[in-house]
């Protein structure tokens, strides 16, 4: 019982932590707003990550290209390592720290939106792709642990959740990015 109970005292503790940060939920709402001009520019929404991170990844990508709260129509949002056989092939030919960076460059355009996650910030398969967006004006956005890692110096807007404890941040990661699907969602199709 006493796991539990810490468990989820630390999971409040962190989410406080964040309501406390006037920077990162300033961030949290820019992050929102420049998504939102991006699909209404007819530009992508991507997300990559690795294990977990990848996951979540495919869980966000899902909330904007499916639905999140009601019916309405599809946004352009996807998650980069859903092709197996391209994964595979690239790991194989490239190697695994290319995986997104090589899709960027034959997918994204200026304007096209990056969201990293990883609870380090110091993957090095996505701070390559953070390094290849720059070069094609991809926007970057990093959803990180506490310090942001090699992430912070490479993303235009870093998401980085007060905690060191990957399962705390990952937790984290879950519930901001469900705040940014339901600010994209509610912008681009209102309820009347």
């Amino acid at each position: 019982m006493d796991t539990i109970i810490r468990s989820i005292e630390e999971s409040i503790a962190t989410k406080q932590a964040i309501l406390a940060n006037q920077a990162l939920l300033e961030t949290i709402q820019a992050v929102a707003n420049v998504m939102i001009r991006a699909l209404r520019d007819g530009k992508r929404i991507l997300w990559c990550g690795n294990g977990g991170s990848a996951a979540d990844a495919q869980h966000l990508a899902a909330e904007l290209s499916g639905r999140f709260y009601y019916d309405r129509p599809p946004l352009n949002s996807e998650a980069m390592h859903c092709n197996t056989s391209y994964l595979t092939a690239v790991a194989n030919d490239y190697g695994y720290d290319l995986i997104y960076s090589r899709m960027i460059d034959g997918a994204c355009k200026p304007g096209d939106v990056l969201i990293g996650i990883s609870t380090s910030g110091n993957s090095t398969n996505i701070c390559n792709a953070f390094r290849k967006a720059k070069e094609l004006g991809v926007i970057t956005v990093a959803l990180t642990g506490e310090t942001g890692g090699e992430m912070k110096a490479l993303a235009d807007y870093l998401l980085n959740v007060p905690s060191a404890d990957t399962p705390r941040i990952q937790e984290s990661h879950i519930m901001i990015g469900h705040i940014i699907c339901e600010i994209v969602e509610s912008k681009m199709f209102p309820r009347v």
